[in-house]
């Protein structure tokens, strides 16, 4: 059973708790909570959740994946399944099928394990071939540590590279910003 918009909300007031001049920025989140639609259903329109996993390896540095379809370096993430019994599992399940890295090779960075380390709003084409309006992906983005060396196993269908970046090189400006706020001992 997916994540509720209970759940939902209660993960967005608690990521508003420590971050509270982004709430005018989560209004659409907002807004499609308020309705009867699934929020984490692709085919919720104009808005649904998304989900990503920022893995952080013992060197500091941030993976990013080339997806096919956006052409652009970002954290593995992507939609929700039915199967997804909450957020951050979405984005560990994500995490595995792009990379192959399995969800019990990575742990939650301490603090972050019930709240996202950022909540992303961003617009998407409309995409005819698939009968997709343009719409908005709300992006809960998930700090997990890679506390070991682990083989990056990639969905060829779905991403063509990978690279370890420095936090300072991030892709996302956001998270770049939130994780220079972080503490940076030698080994996460």
């Amino acid at each position: 059973m997916p994540p509720s918009s209970d759940h939902i909300r209660a993960t967005v007031e608690a990521y508003l708790t420590r971050y509270p001049s982004e709430r005018d920025a989560l209004t659409a989140l907002f807004d499609v909570l308020a309705g009867e639609d699934d929020p984490t259903s692709r085919k919720t329109f104009p808005t649904h959740v998304t989900c990503s996993a920022i893995v952080i390896d013992d060197s500091s540095r941030v993976l990013h994946i080339q997806h096919n379809a956006m052409g652009k370096a970002l954290a593995p993430g992507g939609h929700n399944e039915p199967g997804d019994q909450n957020l951050p599992g979405a984005a560990l399940r994500e995490l595995f099928e792009e990379t192959g890295i399995p969800h019990n090779a990575v742990s939650p960075l301490p603090g972050f394990e019930t709240v996202p380390v950022d909540i992303d709003v961003h617009g998407i084409a409309a995409n005819l071939a698939k009968g997709e309006p343009a719409h908005q992906h709300v992006d809960f983005r998930w700090v997990f540590r890679l506390p070991a060396q682990h083989a990056v196993t990639l969905q060829t269908e779905e991403v063509s590279g990978y690279e370890w970046r420095s936090f300072d090189d991030s892709a996302s400006p956001t998270v770049r910003a939130k994780l220079a706020l972080l503490p940076r001992p030698t080994h996460f």
